[in-house]
């Protein structure tokens, strides 16, 4: 098995093409082609994280958080950044970040968080616009049926809870071929009539050349009319944070003691207490301050995520409950999600769960 095998296992659960523009994802140190002996995964790449991995001869470090996230001007080991990347390089060790890719991820981030505190009914709290897609072709009527089962096998036509989605419209298509054409049907030189469907299906962005590749493979025509637009529908299944309930509600209270307890946090930072009862959560691993009104658009009870500042608590405006229980707490349980999903990808590997803390914040 080498490195890009490892990242498409990897990429079937959170695509790079849906991490935030902000951020530095995907193999940031080390060759694509190069052999795994074993993988080590953390939430953050530090020197103590590379040697860990070099001493359980794991070449490859699946990191959440980048350790590369600025470009460098030097590597003399004067930075903590400089002196990882460095170490990693000496010893052949591969890097691979995946970041907000796993934050906007249906089953990432969030959706941990959302299983530890026991939240059902759960949804995407900030859904992405721009990832879906619409393909819309002509191909002769006897072979749409052909067409579109290829398109589907590739992941196309899927709304939702929803599969095998299409839209089709019949017509007829004419051509004339030049002379350096050959075309499947009629004859160079010959405008032809030949009765079409135009066959539309959505698909999301991360597989357009796979759902391109199956169209040209499986279309007879020499040359392929084809348009692809992206839609402006919310995609409810690809964004940042999520939202769920419990299933019995509990006193604010309660829910800071259930908080502490489920996220082993040491401190919560809370607005003030409104006297309600906390049933529906929204949450979201890491800096979240920015959607915090999208909670309160959403009617949650309480918010869960880090890193508010003074200012930031004052939004909560008597609607709801914002709680900070600090950035590597909500991200903690990060590493559990990605080694439990590499074990039943790649059973009967070495896949390690690092045991360095690398949180930078101590409490007394």
């Amino acid at each position: 098995m080498i490195v890009q095998d490892v990242i498409n296992h990897l990429e079937e659960l959170a695509p790079l093409s849906y991490a935030e523009d902000f951020d530095n994802v995907g193999l940031l140190v080390g060759n694509k082609n190069n052999k795994v002996s074993g993988i080590l995964v953390t939430l953050d790449t530090l020197e103590a994280v590379v040697d860990e991995a070099i001493e359980k001869k794991c070449n490859l470090i699946v990191s959440f958080h980048p350790i590369l996230f600025k470009g460098l001007k030097s590597l003399t080991g004067k930075t903590y950044v400089e002196r990882v990347v460095m170490k990693a390089i000496k010893h052949d060790i591969s890097i691979f970040a995946i970041h907000t890719a796993l934050d906007n991820a249906l089953q990432g981030v969030n959706d941990k968080i959302c299983e530890q505190l026991g939240l059902i009914n759960r949804q995407i709290l900030i859904p992405q616009v721009g990832t879906i897609k619409k393909l819309t072709t002509y191909v002769s009527k006897n072979q749409a049926s052909t067409l579109r089962e290829a398109l589907f096998n590739a992941g196309a036509g899927a709304i939702g809870n929803y599969n095998n989605c299409s839209f089709n419209v019949d017509g007829v298509g004419t051509f004339n071929g030049n002379e350096n054409s050959n075309p499947t049907i009629g004859e160079k030189g010959v405008t032809q009539q030949e009765e079409e469907i135009k066959l539309t299906i959505t698909f999301q962005k991360h597989l357009e050349s796979k759902v391109l590749q199956a169209l040209f493979k499986n279309h007879s025509y020499e040359e392929v009319a084809y348009e692809i637009t992206t839609l402006e529908n919310k995609n409810q299944h690809i964004g940042m944070g999520m939202i769920g309930e419990f299933e019995n509600e509990m006193t604010e209270t309660n829910f800071l003691e259930h908080l502490i307890s489920k996220m082993k946090t040491k401190c919560v930072r809370h607005s003030a207490l409104l006297d309600k009862s906390i049933k529906k959560v929204a949450v979201l691993g890491g800096s979240g301050s920015f959607a915090i009104n999208a909670a309160k658009a959403l009617g949650a009870d309480a918010y869960v995520t880090s890193d508010l500042k003074y200012h930031d608590f004052f939004m909560a405006e008597n609607k709801l409950l914002l709680a900070d229980i600090g950035h590597y707490e909500s991200e903690q349980y990060t590493k559990n999600l990605l080694v439990a999903y590499l074990t039943k990808k790649i059973p009967n590997f070495a896949i390690v769960l690092s045991n360095t803390n690398t949180n930078p914040v101590k409490y007394l």
